[in-house]
């Protein structure tokens, strides 16, 4: 019934701008340690512009955050705990995350200097884009998005990609056999 009650509040207008997540302490720590990335902590050169990218979409129960740094780093968590960290250690998911982040400099335009850090609300989407002088956000529905409807739809579709290379490695992961040690 809340879910029946959920998806007619969004089809309505019925979610309120205010984040109704909890969210995990781990969370936390984590998603500000990607806000605040510089170039000096990665270690990256000043040529490079655009530092990390946050994908966060909020679902009914939690909010979902891909992180894709510069170097090919990426992880995939939840607010309320729980995720995949180290994804961008396998060949796909790095690729994947370093196209993310050199594709995000072409739509910095679609985005406003953020001075505080949201959630997105649910059935919406919201990226951050850390460069080196500031972070830039912009929220729309995960709907548009998804359907090209959006000026930040093929930035949506690259994170896609990334999320699926993500669950690939995840899903090896789990049906491997474990190691005899």
């Amino acid at each position: 019934m809340a879910a029946f009650r959920s998806f007619f509040g969004r089809l309505f207008g019925g979610e309120s701008s205010k984040s109704p997540y909890e969210t995990a302490k781990i969370y936390d720590g984590l998603r500000t340690q990607i806000l605040q990335f510089t170039a000096e902590r990665l270690g990256t050169g000043a040529n490079q512009r655009v530092l990390a990218v946050l994908m966060e979409t909020g679902y009914p129960e939690a909010v979902a955050t891909l992180a894709a740094v510069v170097d090919g780093s990426a992880s995939l968590y939840f607010s309320n705990g729980g995720g995949i960290i180290g994804g961008g250690e396998k060949p796909g998911p790095n690729a994947a995350a370093r196209k993310l982040v050199a594709q995000a400099a072409k739509f910095e335009a679609a985005c406003a200097l953020a001075t505080e850090f949201p959630l997105p609300q649910k059935a919406h989407t919201r990226f951050y884009i850390i460069t080196q002088s500031g972070v830039l956000t912009a929220e729309a529905r995960e709907e548009n998005l998804g359907k090209g409807e959006h000026p930040l739809s093929p930035l949506f579709h690259v994170a896609q990609e990334l999320i699926t290379q993500i669950r690939l490695v995840e899903e090896k992961r789990k049906t491997q056999p474990a190691s005899s040690a």
